[in-house]
């Protein structure tokens, strides 16, 4: 362990975390993924049913097993053929509705915005309305400096991990840069940019973990 990597580390979650705060988010810093797989089974209440949104940083913790064997009825679109169309619309849609909505952010500036770019829509629209209560969790490495700075990262970190996990082969990732395509496999299609906390919402807990998590 470097000391004074992680004395950044944290000094830089906490600063965002405060950040997030002053956005009447509800944000923590905690240091490993497993605190804030803790976190999660709390704040998660009986019954809830839970909505996951498309999220590598989400699966990474292993919090959906746990709440399934918990007995969440848990919302995952991701267990559904990617064939099976109008199944996986179904979920999707009923995760806009659920108690609880997991998710994790492309992004999250310095001053505490949420900047997050989707191919469907369905999680970035249950990230601002609908759910009762969200859950957002975040890497350190998903911290950018600005508005700026967080598209950039999504352009060139974000959307080819995840084409390459879909096995998507756009002009972006033969480029190895955004070409702005006009292709149907095309995974930039909705970006939205969460300045302050959604009104409607119970609470949205947002997570800053002290690991690079997720894409």
């Amino acid at each position: 362990m470097d000391p004074i990597r992680d004395w950044f580390v944290e000094d830089r979650g906490r600063r965002v975390a405060e950040a997030l705060k002053k956005r009447e988010f509800n944000a923590h810093y905690v240091a490993t993924q497993q605190k804030a797989k803790e976190m999660i089974l709390k704040e998660v209440p009986p019954g809830a049913t839970v909505g996951g949104g498309g999220s590598v940083t989400i699966r990474g913790l292993k919090v959906l097993e746990a709440l399934k064997a918990r007995g969440h009825k848990v919302l995952d679109h991701w267990e559904i053929p990617r064939e099976a169309r109008d199944e996986s619309f179904q979920i999707r849609r009923a995760q806009q509705t659920s108690d609880v909505f997991l998710a994790s952010t492309n992004a999250v500036t310095l001053d505490g915005q949420l900047v997050n770019t989707d191919g469907a829509g369905n999680r970035v629209n249950a990230m601002v309305f609908g759910p009762k209560k969200a859950i957002v969790v975040a890497g350190v490495n998903k911290i950018v400096a600005n508005l700026e700075s967080a598209l950039r990262r999504i352009k060139e970190v974000a959307v080819p991990l995840n084409c390459r996990r879909l096995n998507f082969s756009p002009p972006c990732i033969q480029a190895g840069k955004c070409v702005d395509c006009r292709v149907p496999q095309r995974t930039c299609r909705i970006t939205t940019i969460i300045e302050w906390k959604p009104p409607f919402f119970s609470d949205y807990l947002v997570i800053i973990v002290g690991e690079n998590l997720g894409y």
